[in-house]
């Protein structure tokens, strides 16, 4: 069961960033930056205000953190550019360590059942699509972004597809080898 979450929270995840990055791809990158910017800003200012509100009550220190939390916050948003870089860099970070993930996944699935070459193609591409964007954040961010949307979305088809086709699987081998431990105890059960 909690293999199923995770592969869910995965395919969803997936689903929403392919999503923005392929519907906005053009302003993507600064869109996100300049959100995440926010979320920096907007908790920052209520902790300065309510220092600055309930300071006359004693027993509270300046929100050192708040005003670092404020700095970094601007700063996205007055440069979303250079940030969506970072950003391209480490979206296709994750990319690579998606498909690596799917790649492993299929190899230890091939030690207990036979797995199609077709089913790597895909992790494969997911790899490459991220190794470019690492690579070159810059100069092709507004194709890098639409590769990664793409990307994304084919990953999580790819992860909802071998998901359900190998569950039913696993199942089976699963209840096999429970079958085949069971008979092996009652043996030896038998035989004491």
């Amino acid at each position: 069961m909690k293999n199923l979450n995770y592969s869910l929270l995965r395919i969803v995840c997936a689903l929403v960033v392919g999503l923005i990055l392929v519907l906005f791809t053009d302003r993507a990158g600064e869109y996100l930056v300049i959100t995440l910017g926010v979320v920096f800003v907007v908790p920052a200012l209520a902790g300065i205000i309510t220092y600055f509100v309930q300071r006359h009550k004693g027993n509270m220190y300046f929100p050192l953190e708040g005003v670092g939390s404020l700095l970094f916050g601007l700063w996205l948003i007055v440069m979303p550019d250079f940030f969506a870089n970072l950003l391209t860099i480490a979206l296709g970070i994750v990319l690579m360590l998606g498909g690596i993930q799917q790649i492993v996944s299929l190899l230890y699935l091939g030690r207990s059942m036979k797995v199609s070459i077709g089913f790597y193609i895909v992790p494969a591409l997911i790899l490459i699509a991220g190794i470019v964007a690492v690579f070159s954040p810059k100069d092709m961010r507004f194709i890098v972004f639409m590769i990664l949307g793409i990307s994304s979305l084919v990953y999580a088809f790819s992860e909802m597809v071998t998901w359900f086709v190998f569950k039913r699987r696993m199942k089976d081998v699963t209840r096999h080898a429970r079958k085949y431990v069971d008979v092996e105890d009652a043996e030896i059960v038998d035989e004491e």
